[in-house]
């Protein structure tokens, strides 16, 4: 039940930021492997187009045949400019020489050549101009391209993709620190209301006993009676410390009979029913030989926190009773704890167990997080609700590592 799990934490954070990064730079190389590739195939279109226009220079007129350029023209899905050695315009707006450039049609003639021009050094910073030759390696024209619309998105993606997962990174450590905060703060407060809860039912029941030896100074059976009870406070009070004196550390485990360590536990509380004001049965039966590994102090804090659970679910108009049954079950030992109170909604169930999770106004929400903490943490075992229903009670089970039958 360690109040503060540091190295656990930054762990997984590490893990969580090793993940990110491993999604984000194989996301990067896949795109950017997706780009070359497209960039490629569009560099072979533009080399066959050069090349379309090297025969048709180099061919004799009247064995000219331009309908494969057409074709080839058709499948230029990205910004292209054809110019001459020179880098000056030879096609107009509406010519196959510049496609899929978006130019305002007001633009005048001179307007337009210095925006193709800036095209022209935009596209050359992008891609190296494609050139076409004569025979005799003549440069007459020069095929200026650039990145069609896809491998834009493509190039961009992974970075979109990045600042995404970053934003939402950041969103996650931030909702995460402050979700540990407020638990860790819960846990706090819960300890310290815990702590005074805890000393409050052996020094409630002190002073009225001081009283009462007060009353009963004269009577020597009596003064013997409520010191015998005074001293079962005061041991309690002994045990308190050294629960929590246990917190943060391994607990040793020991083979023991668990009806007689519940046992001990129901025993005090019957003496003090009265003080909660209710008209409440407490009775506990089952097997009284079976054992289990457990730590005596640390099982008998999970019962009373059960205890009291189920008297808070007793209103004081009804006839209460808590019945506690210690059983085997299937090489473990189980206790199930039920009482007739007003039950759990079956959307509360897990809530339950929630450090700082209380439908009572004077609740702390932490007896039943310490409760399966200790019993799953320290006893390597289960705590659960096994039955609940609205207005009729509710059950608790555990279970715990069954020991050896022998005498201890």
């Amino acid at each position: 039940m360690k109040m503060s799990g540091g190295p656990t934490s930054v762990n997984l954070k590490l893990v969580i930021l090793v993940i990110a990064i491993f999604i984000a730079g194989g996301t990067y190389f896949y795109t950017q492997t997706l780009v070359k590739k497209l960039q490629e195939r569009e560099k072979n279109i533009v080399e066959l187009y050069a090349e379309s226009l090297e025969y048709i220079a180099n061919s004799s007129p009247e064995s000219q045949d331009y309908t494969f350029v057409f074709d080839i023209i058709q499948r230029i899905d990205f910004p292209l400019i054809l110019t001459d050695a020179k880098d000056n315009i030879i096609s107009g707006r509406k010519n196959s020489g510049i496609r899929n450039i978006d130019i305002d049609s007001t633009l005048t003639k001179e307007e337009f050549q210095n925006v193709i021009r800036d095209k022209i050094v935009e596209l050359g910073s992008i891609n190296s101009p494609i050139l076409v030759k004569l025979d005799n390696e003549i440069v007459i024209q020069k095929i200026y391209y650039g990145d069609s619309e896809i491998i834009t998105r493509l190039i961009y993606y992974p970075y979109f993709q990045i600042i995404s997962a970053i934003i939402f990174l950041l969103i996650a450590y931030v909702s995460f620190s402050y979700m540990k905060r407020t638990e860790q703060s819960n846990i706090w407060v819960g300890m310290s209301k815990e702590t005074a809860h805890q000393l409050g039912t052996p020094i409630s029941s002190l002073m009225g006993w001081n009283e009462i030896l007060e009353i009963n100074f004269k009577n020597p059976d009596k003064v013997l009676d409520i010191s015998n009870e005074m001293r079962s406070d005061l041991e309690r009070l002994n045990k308190i410390a050294q629960r929590f004196s246990k917190i943060g550390s391994k607990p040793e485990l020991k083979e023991r009979r668990v009806f007689e360590v519940i046992n001990g536990t129901v025993n005090y509380f019957q003496r003090r029913l009265p003080q909660f004001g209710k008209n409440v049965k407490l009775v506990i039966d089952g097997d009284k030989e079976v054992k289990a590994f457990l730590n005596a102090e640390l099982l008998e804090w999970v019962f009373e926190n059960l205890i009291k659970n189920a008297l808070d679910a007793i209103g004081k108009e009804k006839r209460g009773e808590i019945i506690i049954s210690v059983y085997a079950k299937n090489g473990n030992v189980a206790i199930d704890v039920t009482d007739n109170g007003v039950g759990i909604d079956l959307k509360r169930r897990k809530d339950v167990f929630r450090p700082g999770y209380s439908t009572k106004k004077r609740g702390w929400g932490l007896g039943l997080s310490l409760a399966k903490r200790i019993i799953e943490n320290y006893h390597n075992g289960k705590l659960t609700i096994t039955h609940s229903e609205p207005g009729e009670g509710t059950t608790f089970t555990i279970l715990l590592n069954r020991a050896k039958n022998v005498e201890i």
